[in-house]
């Protein structure tokens, strides 16, 4: 990843495999990130990329986009007691739709936390499979792990 190209805004990653033959501080890591589980998404800052770098041989990442993140929100957003948001809650919180939630998150105006919705968003497996060359290979050639910039988008709606 080059880091000149780094976009401000929200990244989006997801843990890919599980902590067998995991190194102690990559899954120290994967605590502190909130990725307990496979195919668990995390909403990460610009600030915490050097977090994932070090554990990106388990999870996949990239710049999240807004209407991908509306739709995420919508569909596996989870309040305490693991209830849906629904209407009432964006009423609740003076929002106009989840696009809006989902460009006031992006922009760093709204905490996920302060709004009282898990940080963590438990997705299926990827609808097709994750890419040719498997979860083991870099995206680069071929496989699902690491940076994949703005195509983290097409593998969060397969996953939906």
């Amino acid at each position: 990843m080059d880091k000149g190209k780094q976009e401000s805004g929200m990244y989006a990653a997801i843990r890919v495999r599980g902590s067998v033959k995991m190194a102690p501080d990559a899954k120290k890591t994967m605590q502190l990130l909130g990725m307990d589980r496979v195919n668990h998404l995390v909403l990460v800052k610009q600030s915490q990329i050097p977090m994932l770098q070090k554990v990106r041989s388990f999870t996949t990442f990239g710049e999240i986009g807004e209407e991908t993140l509306a739709l995420l929100l919508e569909k596996r957003a989870r309040l305490a007691g693991n209830k849906k948001p629904g209407e009432k809650f964006l009423k609740e919180n003076k929002l106009g739709s989840w696009k809006e939630l989902a460009k006031q998150i992006i922009e760093g105006k709204l905490i996920l936390e302060k709004l009282s919705i898990k940080p963590v968003f438990r997705l299926g497996p990827p609808k097709k499979g994750y890419e040719r060359a498997g979860i083991k290979k870099p995206y680069s050639i071929g496989g699902a792990l690491g940076y994949r910039a703005s195509d983290i988008n097409k593998l969060v709606l397969r996953m939906i």
